[in-house]
């Protein structure tokens, strides 16, 4: 079973290095417009010094190395070389590959081609374990040790990269860079976490066993009731917790509001989902 999901990792981490390489030969490049993080200082490096990001990828990306096998641990430093090296390979391949997409020189749409490919690519090589290197290793690390979103660590940094891409783009190329790093931040998000968002419900209300009753036996979900206690009555309340696919919930509104039409109901969103009925089935077997 290990090795099945190893080597499904693997295939998805290439799979995104090649969506994120093609978008960023195809339309960054041929656009001339910059990037974020290490990708932006290897187009810095290839205007002034004709030097092939394939190349300069893997240079830049080895003390990088050293800091992710200190930090990342064997496993973790394993998908983000397998990263970094198939990102290069894409690079340069893309790059031998001629291929030619009219826009009519809209660069509005270019940035939104340009965000779109780098927000699916490195949306997919996140999910499953991986990084190309670079802040993606930072970025990494700031959202297992404190929970922040990937997209926006990798937002920030891009925004440093890009003041520094004035040396060589014009205000005009790097205000539609920023659209293209804005749209991939936002996609990355989506891709990496938006399969198991969810919505969280906390509900009180005087008739919270019809309601349990009615989400169990209708939705096919659990019920957790908490203990609680009103701040200002001191009376004792329970309080239940139910978690819902996204389109699930107008379905346990209306149950709620058929039940007890002065419940107070609290909708908050789940960004990560794990356990029986999203990451397992009934019979505590992974879903694929």
């Amino acid at each position: 079973m290990l090795k099945t999901l190893r080597t499904k990792n693997i295939c998805f981490i290439m799979l995104g290095t090649a969506i994120y390489a093609f978008g960023l030969v195809n339309f960054n490049i041929a656009n001339n417009l910059g990037e974020g993080g290490l990708a932006g200082v290897t187009l810095f490096l290839l205007h002034f010094f004709q030097i092939d990001p394939a190349y300069s990828n893997l240079i830049l990306n080895i003390p990088l190395f050293i800091i992710g096998w200190r930090i990342l641990g064997n496993r973790s430093l394993i998908y983000t070389g397998i990263g970094t090296v198939s990102l290069s390979l894409f690079l340069w391949i893309f790059q031998r590959i001629p291929y030619t997409l009219d826009l009519h020189s809209d660069l509005l749409l270019v940035a939104l081609f340009a965000g779109g490919f780098s927000g699916i690519g490195l949306g997919l090589v996140f999910r499953y374990g991986g990084t190309t290197g670079g802040s993606d290793i930072i970025a990494k690390l700031l959202h297992h040790t404190k929970g922040i979103s990937m997209g926006r660590t990798l937002f920030a940094i891009d925004a440093i990269v890009l003041a520094a891409s004035l040396s060589y783009l014009d205000v005009r190329q790097v205000m539609y860079t920023l659209v293209a790093v804005f749209i991939g931040s936002r996609v990355i998000d989506f891709v990496q976490e938006g399969a198991y968002a969810a919505r969280g419900a906390l509900i009180i209300s005087k008739d919270n066993d019809a309601i349990a009753s009615h989400v169990m036996l209708s939705m096919n979900r659990g019920v957790t009731v908490l203990e609680g206690r009103g701040g200002f009555s001191k009376n004792e309340q329970d309080v239940l917790y139910i978690v819902v696919a996204k389109n699930e919930i107008i379905q346990l509104k209306n149950i709620v509001q058929a039940v007890d039409p002065h419940a107070f109901v609290s909708v908050s969103v789940v960004h990560d989902v794990m356990g029986e009925g999203f990451t397992l089935d009934e019979d505590k077997n992974p879903i694929y």
